[in-house]
This record gives C-alpha cells, sequence and structure tokens, in this order.
C-alpha cells in the first residue's frame, strides 16, 4: 500500500527559505481564519528576522518541519530573556501537515530543549479560538495566566498568556 501522507521531517536549525516561508504560512493562515492583514505578517517576518540576526544556539531553539524539501511548519524557543523564561515563538504548522503529530512533535521539542538548558519557565502569547494550538500548549502543562483584549497582532483579539513551569 503506498502511503497517502508523504513523510516530513524536523530539521534543527534555521534552513534557507524559511524565514520567507514562516512568515507566508503565518501570513496566509491568520488571512484566511482571523482576517489579519499586511501588520500582521510583516510583524511576523520583522521580528523574526531580528531574532534570528541574534541566534544564539546556546540559548535559543528552532526546529523546522519539512516535506518534500518545503518548509511545512515551525516553532522557535527565544531565550534572550532567560531570567523571564523563554519564549515560544512562531509555532506554526500547515494545512498539508495539519492534524499529522508535527505540531505535537515540535511542541515536544521545544520543551524538552527548554528543559535540558535549565529554563525555569516557558511562555507565549496567543489569543482565543486557537483551540488545536491551545490543546497542544495545555497538553505539555501550559497554564493560561492572563487574559486581555489587544492589539498587538494589528486586529483586536482576546490576547492569552500562557506559562510552563519547568521542574
Amino acid at each position: 500500500m503506498i502511503n497517502p501522507t508523504p513523510e516530513f521531517s524536523i530539521e534543527n536549525g534555521y534552513i534557507p527559505g524559511s524565514i520567507g516561508r514562516i512568515s507566508e504560512l503565518h501570513g496566509t493562515y491568520y488571512h484566511d481564519h482571523w482576517g489579519f492583514g499586511l501588520y500582521f505578517e510583516a510583524k511576523v517576518a520583522t521580528e523574526l528576522v531580528e531574532f534570528l540576526k541574534r541566534y544564539d544556539k546556546n540559548r535559543d531553539g528552532i526546529w523546522i518541519v519539512t516535506m518534500n524539501g518545503r518548509v511545512e511548519g515551525s516553532i522557535i524557543i527565544d531565550g534572550i530573556h532567560s531570567e523571564e523564561g523563554a519564549h515560544l515563538r512562531w509555532f506554526i504548522i500547515s494545512d498539508t501537515l495539519r492534524g499529522k503529530n508535527a505540531g505535537r512533535m515540535l511542541i515536544t521539542r521545544a520543551i524538552d530543549f527548554c528543559r535540558r538548558k535549565n529554563y525555569k519557565m516557558t511562555y507565549l502569547w496567543t489569543f482565543e479560538g486557537l483551540d488545536a494550538a491551545r490543546h497542544l500548549y495545555e497538553e505539555v502543562g501550559f497554564k493560561l495566566i492572563k487574559q486581555q483584549s489587544g492589539i498587538q497582532w494589528g486586529a483586536t483579539v482576546n490576547e492569552q498568556y500562557f506559562e510552563l513551569r519547568i521542574e
């Protein structure tokens, strides 16, 4: 029997083309599902570039899902403010791989990295309505700490702040 879902792999670290593709994945998903526009995609691209320019493999982690040589997802741990905790950022899975366990594998790698680096806490910002991602966050132990109306993504949403205390 032919495998109906091509195999994907998870690469550790930056790969050429990933800045554009991660920005594209965010831009198209959040436009199609939430009506976000240019502001949001530009914010993702700009902040991702700034992160990569200061990337330090001793404190930061990057995992990129590829399939047939194409970037299909990502997750990043930004450890620059490690005294506050490691920041989980740019978690996205393409429609091609959504529901195929790639997201769960990315979250697991990111949290394992945080444990190896002895981060005491990992945090993330998201917003209400991203139920599949929230399920994965809570599955690994993230707790919703606060909610507030905000516009940091270029549209008014109910922003949510989650933390994971790492033992």
